[in-house]
């Protein structure tokens, strides 16, 4: 049975060779982005002082934890057959016999992909970053990130689209969530205050 993103992933999916497999993997990872990561604290702090950055760096591993572990829920069937029986859990790309021949570089993934964790967690904390450090450039920076990270996964046959844009969706929800809590408590904190 075939899906409306299914001719979306395949135009997207492709054999780049073993430097862009490996470049596609890094992007998919943690490593590469640990600059990011500490310059998002570093802005963080620079424009709202330790108590902000405190706060920040405990919602947005909140955030990012309620969206992975939301997207978690979606990739077994069990928890959510009981209360929605016509669910099932979509197989990845990649485990997808009738897609016939597509690019994975690697088979080393669980079964199913149905809501895309780092779609989720990458939503999260660009919403929350964005908002609290509220830059343009930076802005624009975050939805590259955050863009290049969900292609890696459809490159890598981890994805398909719509799972994807699921992950998105959960990820928005929880940095939404956690920003809002975040502009609540920084209002009360004095601009830059140590």
């Amino acid at each position: 049975m075939t899906t409306w993103d299914w001719g979306i992933f395949k135009a997207l999916n492709f054999d780049g060779g073993t430097a862009t497999d490996a470049a596609m993997e890094a992007v998919s990872g943690i490593v590469m982005w640990i600059p990011l990561y500490l310059l998002i604290l570093w802005l963080v702090w620079r424009r709202g002082g330790w108590r902000a950055l405190v706060l920040f760096a405990v919602l947005v591993a909140a955030a990012m934890g309620m969206a992975d572990m939301i997207a978690g829920i979606f990739k077994h069937s069990g928890p959510l057959k009981d209360l929605w029986p016509s669910f099932e859990a979509r197989p990845r790309p990649m485990f997808t016999e009738a897609l016939g021949a597509i690019h994975a570089p690697s088979l080393d993934h669980g079964a199913y992909g149905t809501v895309s964790s780092h779609a989720a967690t990458v939503a999260a904390l660009s919403l929350m970053s964005i908002g609290a450090i509220r830059r343009r450039t930076f802005t624009w920076g975050m939805i590259a990130v955050w863009l290049l990270i969900c292609y890696s996964r459809i490159y890598l046959a981890c994805h398909f689209p719509a799972d994807l844009l699921l992950g998105s969706a959960v990820g928005l929800a929880a940095g939404g969530f956690c920003a809002w809590i975040y502009g609540r408590i920084c209002k009360r904190i004095p601009h830059g205050e140590e």
